[in-house]
């Protein structure tokens, strides 16, 4: 008997997330992709505005999201999925949202649960609504969750670096190639948006964590990927801490813990993080690194609807990376 696919649709597919999110979906074992809704494309081909999708999909894109399906993802600009919900409720079983709208708040504010799956894969399986997390907020979370479970955090210092791809298609002056090319350059110190959801989640798993992130982020001279080093005071703990590591991710298909010290292409076109754990003298560094698009955005919005539907929770994202 043929399987029965599950139908999906995605609200804002014309941008870098949205695209990426087709490009999965229509390669997803369990998966029909219904309808690509964008304002600005209405009746193009969706290979006419993503060009690496020629062959793969004769779908166009639409401004009608009524018709029914299993899931729908919201790729929307921040603060316009809050709004869109608000105005016209969309036909779909299951909602995930991959803007900030949802992630921080509690079910007294919305019924959206917070989709780290390293962190509550039990409540993302019973849910209905997910609110994905934010890119920097995953690489940073999976980087210090393991020590927040057991109650080890101190004062964190974060610093980490992003391809363009994280600051959206919309042309910015920092994303003109002459700008980004052979460049490095801070912004949002200390007061970047993801913030407030990292720090949410570490005090739900260590309440007497009272410090703040202290994160700076850094605009790269690449295209996709995220790489973030934190360093706190070591921690006085009766296992050892790479052991801790191990274990915590023991049973989560995409977090691995490397013995060596890591780099961006081990997780380009993965929905992998990968982890390296430095002690040097009293202090404990732990390196991040994820694909801002995959991991931080779209790979784990299916890793979620994997889960919620009750699928193997690496269906569709068995992903080789751009090593060379």
């Amino acid at each position: 008997m043929k399987e029965k696919k599950i139908k999906v649709g995605v609200i804002g597919a014309a941008g870098y997330t949205g695209g990426e999110m087709c490009r999965l979906l229509l390669n997803h074992p369990s998966v029909d992709l219904i309808f690509a809704q964008s304002r600005s494309q209405v009746g193009k081909l969706l290979s006419e505005v993503h060009i690496d999708l020629l062959g793969e999909t004769s779908l166009s894109f639409t401004n009608d999201y009524s018709e029914q399906v299993d899931v729908a993802f919201m790729c929307l600009n921040h603060g316009e999925s809050k709004q869109l919900l608000s105005n016209s409720p969309i036909n779909a079983k299951h909602i995930v949202d991959l803007g900030n709208d949802f992630r921080l708040g509690d079910n007294s504010d919305h019924d959206f649960v917070y989709g780290l799956p390293e962190w509550q894969r039990d409540k993302i399986k019973k849910a209905k609504k997910i609110a994905n997390p934010g890119c920097f907020a995953t690489a940073i979370q999976l980087g210090l969750i393991p020590l927040a479970s057991h109650g080890l955090l101190s004062e964190v210092h974060s610093t980490g670096i992003t391809g363009a791809t994280g600051a959206g298609q919309a042309l910015q002056p920092t994303t003109h190639f002459s700008w980004r090319a052979n460049n490095i350059s801070g912004y949002k110190t200390l007061t970047h948006q993801h913030i407030p959801e990292i720090n949410r989640v570490l005090k739900t798993l260590q309440p007497n964590f009272n410090f703040e992130i202290n994160f700076v982020p850094w605009r790269g001279d690449f295209t996709r990927g995220i790489f973030v080093s934190s360093v706190l005071n070591l921690p006085q703990f009766e296992t050892d801490i790479k052991t801790l590591y191990e274990n915590y991710y023991y049973s989560h298909p995409f977090t691995y813990i490397s013995k060596t010290m890591i780099n961006l292409k081990q997780v380009v076109n993965t929905n992998k993080c990968v982890i390296h754990v430095e002690i040097v003298g009293k202090k404990l560094i732990i390196h991040s690194a994820l694909d801002n698009l995959l991991k931080g955005a779209c790979g784990q919005a299916i890793q979620n609807m994997n889960l919620m539907l009750g699928l193997a929770e690496t269906a569709g994202l068995k992903l080789k990376p751009s090593i060379f």
